[in-house]
């Protein structure tokens, strides 16, 4: 009968996280290649994969033709190159939009507009016609009446960070400060627009592969590494990445502006001195990430921040110049085969089958909520020798009350090592206030939002 009423929590537990209201996956449409198919080929694609998002680095009418009716949202770029012109005339940012924009919208459906690309670290120095170019832009959307529709933005590369790590240590370069960052977030805010941010868990890892974990990195199962300014423990790179950029904003207090990752990914090949680029690695990345945005939660940091992330990229480009890895970051080879099998929506993680650590960065899996906010830590079906050591450390050095579960007491029916671990899991996860990486016990357990019940055992959600 126990067996049973776990089964039944379990499986309401899988629909309510098919049901779950998580981030968004988009990808990067890139074409700096030879082969590709057509724009009109390329839809099809996206449709027949459940992507709903794609960001293009210019405004080829070809592409934005073929994505009318489609119901994909569309992030559309303003080029560096145009940058200057944008900033020093209206005239200029009318006509940009009169073209772009207006000739598509609403047929495709443009949700916002990238003004330039990691603009502070364009060899051309056009930082100082960003937000310049981005109030001109806008004025052109107030013109035609879009700008409660369409967002503006401008992709950041975590480089524009002066410290990332701790990630509670997350600050911006001072030089951008004042001339560009505080202009640019009050932009955001005032605009009801949100920061792009291009992170890239792999350029960490490749330059630190001595200290950094490879499974830290790809979202599989580690003890984590604890961040001591903050009090939080981080079980992947990218949360930490986020945070660090969460944290440099909350620095200048500009809490409230939302955070959009405009680019990640990992390479499925590279040079023999890229450490840590291949198949495997990229199908982890990729395919944990995925399942980390879709089933809900935010950061460890900002744990109900749901995210947008698009995924860099939808195709191998053979013309990219650099490390043999600039030409290896697509999901697609130019004939359309996938470079490897990922999911794209949550009926897709059913077939996936990647050892990753928990899907959020606290070992929390977020489903729909109860409508009070309380949460509880349960075991999962890990195997006995994994569930028995979580329990031997909940009650012992966790110091979790597990007084109920002795023979005689209120919790100790049903008699099953699942349910007792997860009555242990769970004292242990209230007592330490729910804290992000309370409820991880190597992987053993995960949080729900819905009251679990074992027999007749009620679980507390407080001390």
């Amino acid at each position: 009968m126990a067996t049973l009423l776990f089964s039944s929590i379990f499986v309401m537990f899988l629909a309510l996280l098919s049901l779950a209201d998580g981030g968004s996956i988009g990808v990067n449409y890139g074409r700096i290649a030879g082969d590709l198919p057509s724009a009109s080929k390329v839809v099809k694609l996206l449709r027949s994969q459940g992507i709903e998002r794609v960001k293009v680095y210019d405004t080829d009418p070809a592409v934005l033709r073929s994505l009318s009716r489609t119901g994909i949202k569309v992030t559309v770029n303003l080029p560096n190159e145009l940058l200057h012109a944008a900033a020093r005339k209206q005239s200029f940012a009318y006509g940009w939009i009169r073209r772009n924009v207006v000739a598509y919208y609403p047929h495709t459906q443009i949700e916002s507009i990238a003004v330039g690309n990691e603009v502070f670290v364009d060899p051309k120095n056009t930082t100082a016609f960003l937000v310049p170019a981005m109030k001109n832009i806008h004025q052109a959307l107030v013109k035609y009446k879009l700008d409660s529709d369409i967002k503006l933005s401008s992709p950041v590369a975590l480089s524009a960070l002066q410290n990332s790590y701790p990630s509670s240590a997350g600050s911006f370069r001072p030089e951008l400060i004042e001339p560009v960052f505080k202009p640019m977030f009050e932009f955001l805010r005032e605009t009801g627009s949100y920061l792009m941010v291009n992170a890239y868990p792999f350029f960490a890892y490749e330059s630190n592969s001595v200290v950094i974990s490879l499974d830290y990195s790809l979202f599989r199962q580690n003890p984590g590494v604890p961040d001591s300014g903050n009090g939080l423990r981080y079980f992947n790179l990218f949360d930490a990445q986020i945070d660090a950029v969460f944290a440099a904003m909350s620095a200048l207090k500009y809490d409230d502006v939302p955070l959009v990752v405009s680019e990640t990914g990992w390479p499925s090949k590279g040079d023999e001195n890229e450490i840590g680029a291949s198949l495997e690695n990229a199908a982890a990345y990729n395919g944990n990430l995925i399942k980390r945005i879709i089933t809900g939660g935010g950061t460890p940091l900002r744990p109900n921040a749901n995210l947008t992330v698009f995924l860099f990229a939808l195709f191998n480009e053979n013309e990219k110049s650099g490390p043999t890895s600039e030409r290896n970051y697509g999901l697609f080879y130019p004939d359309m085969r996938k470079v490897y099998d990922i999911p794209f929506t949550v009926e897709d993680l059913k077939e996936f089958g990647d050892e990753s650590s928990p899907v959020t960065g606290g070992g929390e899996v977020r489903v729909s909520s109860n409508g009070s906010g309380q949460s509880w830590c349960v075991a999962k079906d890990v195997g006995k020798d994994k569930l028995q050591s979580g329990l031997d450390y909940a009650c012992g050095e966790g110091g979790a009350d597990c007084r109920p579960i002795q023979p005689g007491s209120t919790c100790y029916d049903p008699d099953t090592l699942q349910a007792h671990a997860s009555f242990a899991f769970n004292s242990y996860y209230q007592k330490m206030g729910r804290a992000a990486g309370a409820c991880y016990f190597d992987g053993a357990a995960f949080v729900v939002t819905q009251p679990p019940k074992f027999g007749k055992c009620e679980f507390p959600t407080g001390y």
